[in-house]
């Protein structure tokens, strides 16, 4: 089966969607630059409304490490998905310290990219096409990749089934894709997370 990421949720109504939708997991993103942004304030508060059962994934780009490990810590966030340029070391220092998951992101561009993501130490990778472009990349790059991924980059609820179908994905992870002017919108989750579990019962 499967699994659901929604992504960039920021007010309690998405959390709110969340929880009656039940996808797998969702983000809160720590990136400043991104208008997805939330503070490890806003972040705890909706986490304290998130239904148990559901995974909560911190987004970060070249953040300190010792605000990443604070955040897991405090269980603000279950999971860290790392977007900069964040090596080996920082994984391993950040899974030995903190015992949480992590997900390390890769930009595909080409079939070594898919290679480098085989080779981290990272508990799960993420494949997308860059950070928030909300485009989709070409999927044949990525075929020959054989460890579980969390694929992103310019999903909706059109081209999620044939995600699944083309790809057998560990998970898809949609955020600019289940939206309507910049917002959560629970019609287009509800069709995105409809989209995929129908594949998989197919």
């Amino acid at each position: 089966m499967t699994k659901i990421k929604f992504c960039g949720l920021t007010r309690t109504g998405d959390i709110e969607a969340a929880n009656e939708l039940k996808p797998d997991y969702i983000g809160f993103v720590f990136w400043s630059k991104s208008k997805r942004a939330v503070t490890a304030g806003e972040a705890k508060i909706l986490k304290s409304k998130l239904d148990p059962s559901i995974k909560a994934v911190g987004v970060f780009v070249d953040e300190d490490i010792e605000v990443v490990k604070s955040l897991l810590n405090d269980d603000i966030i279950d999971i860290a998905q790392l977007h900069g340029s964040e090596d080996g070391t920082y994984i391993n220092d950040l899974k030995t310290s903190t015992g949480k998951p992590v997900i390390k992101a890769f930009k595909i561009r080409s079939e070594d990219d898919g290679r480098q993501a085989e080779e981290s130490p990272a508990d799960m990778v993420l494949l997308d096409s860059g950070m928030g472009t909300g485009k989709t990349f070409n999927w044949e790059i990525i075929k020959g990749v054989k460890r579980p991924f969390f694929l992103a980059g310019g999903l909706d609820p059109d081209n999620a089934a044939d995600a699944v179908r083309t790809l057998h994905p560990y998970a898809l992870d949609v955020s600019s894709g289940i939206e309507t002017d910049g917002l959560k919108d629970i019609n287009k989750m509800a069709a995105f997370a409809a989209s995929v579990r129908k594949e998989d019962i197919t």
